[in-house]
């Protein structure tokens, strides 16, 4: 990859834990788009361990890397990386850490202590093992996109981080692989998020524009539909500093509890 891209090809690198979805289909496609017949269009299929808590999903993350190659091949992803054990990532001893400053530490940071840790360093070391000049990432998780932002812009990466839009089911349920955790009462109560979202979309565009009031009306909307909420913030869309006011362009991010499944989900209000 280091050779196609000293060679003069274009590459694309879309990072993944895999269990392919719908959504990650989106962005390998666009990686193709972007490097055109000649480049590389590459993804990466990793488990991550430096970003699961003691307490959280590592062992029982779904996994099919067998149907995840089929569907890389299908969406015309030219290389995968994925590496087998966390040790071919992490070799014995490493002790080499990047932490982003306070877009990493509420919201999710604060709620997953060490989790963009996690994210940030593999995802360098990823960049470093592909060498890729764009990169391509989900708005659904939309703190990670821009914690990967701000190490790309702090650490003067030559690197083009592109975010693309949710991929949502018919429904409106955001894309997630761990929707595969859902019973299916969880799955009909998780709509609240989507239909949550659109609600504060609605009362922005009527002229609501008081955060704690978008907020606190959410919050009421999830827990009526059975959800636990863990939290609704409305924030400055880069910084992710909380606004008492939304204006064009402040995102409002939920994130709640169907039974053990912790989804998130977010939007820009109008």
């Amino acid at each position: 990859m280091i050779a196609a891209r000293d060679g003069g090809r274009r590459v694309a690198l879309v990072p993944t834990m895999g269990y392919l979805h719908e959504g990650h289909l989106s962005l390998m496609r666009e990686a193709r788009r972007r490097v055109g017949p000649e480049g590389l269009a590459v993804a990466s299929i990793f488990v991550n361990p430096t970003q699961f808590g003691p307490q959280e999903d590592l062992a029982r993350y779904p996994r099919d890397l067998e149907g995840d190659l089929a569907k890389c091949a299908a969406a015309g992803v030219d290389a995968v990386l994925a590496p087998e054990r966390p040790e071919q990532v992490f070799a014995p001893g490493h002790q080499t850490w990047i932490e982003v400053g306070p877009v990493a530490q509420g919201l999710c940071g604060a709620r997953r202590p060490g989790h963009f840790r996690g994210v940030a360093t593999v995802v360098m070391k990823l960049f470093q093992l592909t060498r890729p000049q764009v990169a391509l990432f989900g708005e659904k998780d939309w703190q990670q996109l821009q914690v990967i932002r701000a190490m790309v812009r702090d650490l003067d990466l030559d690197v083009e981080v592109v975010g693309m839009p949710i991929v949502r089911e018919p429904d409106g349920l955001a894309r997630s692989s761990r929707n595969a955790y859902l019973s299916p009462d969880e799955r009909r109560r998780a709509l609240a998020l989507s239909r949550t979202l659109a609600e504060a979309q609605e009362r922005a565009r009527a002229g609501q524009r008081d955060a704690a009031r978008l907020a606190e009306s959410a919050r009421a909307a999830l827990a009526s539909a059975g959800a636990r909420v863990d939290y609704v913030e409305i924030v400055e869309p880069e910084s992710l500093q909380p606004v008492a006011r939304a204006a064009p362009g402040s995102r409002m991010l939920v994130a709640a509890y169907l039974g053990t499944t912790r989804l998130i989900d977010n939007a820009a209000l109008p």
